[in-house]
């Protein structure tokens, strides 16, 4: 992939080259600045583009800020953004119609090189990618949402793995469950939250994506 990294601290947009570069990635440019992302993205068209939250002046969302801009004007471009903290505001500001292409990792994933490779590439793929620590502690403040205080302690149990990218049988396993009772409980947090079941999008990603967007609605 042709990826552009947006990363203020040196030694970790070095290390980010480094590493992608020997995985055999293509970096476009290794950039400082919010404005200098945008002008790379516009520049290179590249396949991906990881994202700090936070860099120059203020360090307060200039990234989020731009990874936003890119999911509107640059649809083809995947967006991975790295966070020091988990801030589940920034998350929910990237939560659009189309999760395709779309990650939040917290930083300290990138020393886990094998698990940090493969989310580069299932979100360049299109796929959609979530830390479990921004998960668990978005589902931990939410549970008064319209909706998400129907579920039953098991059906949240699962909604969290299901946000963590598990399968119907990785989900029994964890939870020492069989895989029809997974399904059952899957089928249960559909209904519960609204989620259709006619159309083309990912049901598994409309679930976890609908219980984050209203958990962040109701803490703004």
């Amino acid at each position: 992939m042709r990826i552009v990294i947006a990363e203020d601290a040196v030694l970790l947009r070095a290390g980010l080259v480094r590493l992608l570069t020997d995985a055999g990635h293509e970096v476009a440019a290794a950039v400082d600045t919010a404005p200098a992302l945008l002008d790379a993205v516009a520049a290179d068209r590249p396949d991906l583009a990881i994202v700090d939250v936070r860099m120059p002046p203020t360090f307060t969302d200039e990234g989020v800020r731009a990874a936003v801009l890119i999911r509107a004007q640059h649809p083809g471009v995947a967006v991975l953004v790295l966070s020091q903290y988990v801030e589940e505001r920034y998350a929910a500001d990237l939560i659009t119609s189309n999760t395709a292409g779309l990650g939040y990792l917290l930083k300290d994933r990138v020393v886990e090189v094998d698990e940090f490779l493969g989310d580069v590439a299932r979100v360049g793929a299109g796929g959609t990618v979530f830390d479990p620590e921004v998960v668990a502690q978005i589902l931990a403040r939410s549970r008064r949402t319209d909706g998400i205080d129907t579920l039953s302690p098991r059906e949240l149990q699962v909604l969290q793995l299901m946000a963590e990218g598990r399968s119907n049988s990785a989900v029994g396993a964890e939870l020492h469950i069989t895989e029809s009772s997974v399904e059952k409980h899957v089928s249960a947090v559909f209904t519960k939250l609204g989620v259709p079941a006619e159309g083309t999008g990912n049901r598994r990603v409309l679930a976890v994506l609908r219980y984050l967007s209203e958990a962040a609605g109701r803490g703004r």
